[in-house]
């Protein structure tokens, strides 16, 4: 029996599940090529060497509060959530900027996101927030990044991190949208047989919680650009806590890249604890080409990643 190959995807709008697939195994298919298993690149490009699964979760987005709407009693919570993440996501990158006028714009960044004797009301933080990220999006490669034509649309995606992590919004059977996005997840895990799970971005804060409740077998799980070590918005809020490696985990790797300005503190191993196999995440860095470095086809193209993901479907098929 072959193994199951799940991925992950994170924030961003509609998409496709069958040509994300595609693309995500293509990805892979040349990191694999580049890490020297070339032989095995037709048979991850047709589904041979695994039966590889695209968890979608993505128009759970478009119910209620999807657009921003001004009656969405969230909304004004999500926007400042977001807006902690920008300010943590921006000091990071102060301490090493790449370029003076990097720093430059990453302080402007940073001074509208906490004015100097502005009001702080809900408002006014939206009103900075939407100021930052016009700012921010003058980085280099930043507005294409999951097609970031402006700043509100930028808010608006990065909201769906704290859409996830606000637990609310329940359907008629009184499920949150956490609890629905974890269900897409569990419905293409494989209990029978060893499941390979490769997340990206929020997907990696969904796979982690999700994995905690899951009894199957998980050989690896790969991890890219987390958010999960954002101490402010995103770590204090993952379930269960203290963050742990859930027990069915064998091996976790971690990957994160310098100019991966969603990622921010990238070592999950400095404050997830192990699992009861003392299994702990393994961080390592890649360094990408491009200018915007977060897409998940950017990672799973490195030999790093996407070597360690085929000698694990190599290791469970022979299993």
């Amino acid at each position: 029996m072959k193994p199951r190959l799940v991925f992950v995807h994170g924030i961003g709008g509609p998409r496709d599940a069958a040509t994300e697939l595609d693309a995500w195994l293509r990805a892979l298919a040349d990191g694999a090529r580049a890490a020297g298993h070339s032989r095995r690149v037709l048979d991850l490009v047709q589904g041979w060497a695994a039966d590889a699964r695209f968890a979608y979760y993505g128009d759970l987005f478009r119910t209620s509060g999807a657009q921003g709407a001004t009656d969405d009693p969230g909304a004004d919570e999500e926007t400042q959530l977001v807006g902690e993440w920008l300010l943590e996501a921006v000091d990071e990158r102060l301490a090493e900027p790449g370029t003076d006028e990097e720093g430059r714009m990453l302080r402007h960044a940073r001074a509208q996101l906490v004015p100097e004797g502005a009001s702080q009301g809900l408002g006014e933080v939206g009103r900075h927030v939407l100021n930052a990220a016009n700012t921010l999006l003058s980085l280099p490669g930043l507005r294409t990044f999951g097609g970031w034509a402006g700043a509100g649309l930028m808010v608006l995606q990065l909201r769906q991190v704290a859409r996830y992590l606000r637990r609310a919004e329940p359907d008629e059977e009184g499920l949150t949208l956490d609890a629905r996005i974890r269900r897409r997840l569990e419905e293409a895990l494989d209990p029978t047989g060893p499941t390979i799970v490769v997340a990206h971005s929020l997907g990696t804060v969904v796979s982690l919680e999700t994995l905690h409740t899951y009894r199957g077998g998980v050989p690896l799980l790969v991890t890219l650009g987390s958010p999960m070590g954002m101490r402010t918005v995103v770590q204090p809020r993952v379930r269960p806590q203290p963050l742990q490696v859930p027990g069915t985990v064998d091996r976790w790797l971690n990957f994160w890249d310098r100019d991966d300005f969603i990622a921010g503190r990238p070592r999950l191993e400095k404050f997830v604890r192990p699992n009861d196999r003392s299994v702990l995440p393994v961080s390592r860095r890649v360094d990408s080409d491009g200018v915007w470095v977060h897409p998940a086809a950017k990672y799973l193209a490195q030999p790093s990643v996407a070597g360690p993901v085929v000698e694990a479907i190599e290791a469970a098929t022979i299993a």
